[in-house]
């Protein structure tokens, strides 16, 4: 989730349902709410789904409850509710314990005596951006690159929408170069920027403030040979021709944010785009793909 600073309230609506229909609201949402002051989350909570907006412009109200109440009817329950700036935090750092994917292990301030002489660690605050490695898609992110890791060792790295940085970090720490790391939130990027920082790496992330790779940093046609992209399935599919470009011939895409339902459709829009699926996992109901470039795509038929 993100949230702006600058706001001392943020505007909560809540939609339990079914998985289905969790999914096509939360799509829905994600394309009729402006990204800029508002965030989507969807998750599994007990027997139902939970799709969660935080927003700030009270206006939105009748915007999403026309959107549920035309994409799932009667069957997406809205509650709307409100918090503090401060609050959020503070319930975002509750309960915040270590999380080891491989070689890296992701912690909060107070778990700094956990982190072993060989790991690699990243310290995260949880403040108001979304990624502390607790999440099935950014575990699943970080699992999939400790594999990738273990195979060879990618010189020029991307994160599209990197939330808290830590994924970009993640691969820094590691590759020992900076990595390119944008976000459409400009205050996901202070975060990941003061993350940096944080973590004693000041100049390991090269930061961009646009949607998807709509910036000269990250639209490099063939440049990148490992790129993260942990999103929602709507934007997976939609940067598809964009995030294929960016890939070098030789390189690794790992995307995330998408739930089983979701992955046939993705693999499909990548396989378009001459982009194959290597391996997949599932975690906490969450889908990690890692896709590569080779021969996916349908070649036009020669002439007779």
């Amino acid at each position: 989730m993100t949230a702006t600073a600058a706001h001392s309230e943020t505007l909560i609506a809540r939609i339990s349902t079914d998985r289905a229909a969790a999914h096509r609201i939360a799509d829905a949402l994600a394309d009729s709410l402006d990204p800029e002051t508002s965030a989507i989350s969807l998750f599994e909570s007990g027997p139902s789904w939970v799709v969660e907006v935080a927003y700030h412009d009270a206006a939105a109200r009748s915007l999403i409850t026309s959107v549920v109440t035309d994409t799932a009817g009667a069957a997406g329950d809205i509650t709307f509710s409100t918090i503090g700036t401060r609050d959020w935090v503070a319930a975002s750092l509750e309960g915040l314990k270590p999380v080891r994917a491989g070689r890296i292990v992701v912690h909060g301030a107070h778990d700094r005596d956990t982190v072993r002489i060989n790991d690699v660690a990243i310290e995260i605050e949880a403040a108001l951006a979304f990624g502390t490695g607790h999440h099935g898609t950014t575990s699943g992110c970080l699992l999939a690159l400790d594999a990738e890791l273990k195979k060879r060792r990618p010189r020029r790295g991307l994160d599209v929408g990197t939330g808290t940085g830590i994924l970009a970090l993640a691969l820094a720490k590691q590759i020992k170069r900076k990595v390119v790391a944008g976000d459409i939130d400009a205050v996901a990027v202070e975060v990941s920027a003061h993350n940096a920082r944080l973590n004693h790496a000041p100049h390991a992330l090269d930061l961009y403030v646009a949607p998807g790779l709509r910036h000269a940093k990250a639209d490099r046609p063939g440049h990148f040979d490992l790129i993260f992209a942990n999103i929602l399935a709507g934007p997976l599919r939609r940067l598809a021709p964009a995030l294929a470009r960016a890939l070098s011939p030789d390189g690794t895409l790992i995307l995330s944010g998408l739930l089983a339902m979701d992955v046939p459709g993705v693999i499909a829009a990548y396989r378009h785009q001459g982009v194959a699926l290597a391996s997949r996992s599932l975690r906490e109901g969450w889908a990690t793909l890692v896709m590569k470039k080779g021969g996916a795509a349908q070649r036009p038929r020669r002439p007779a």
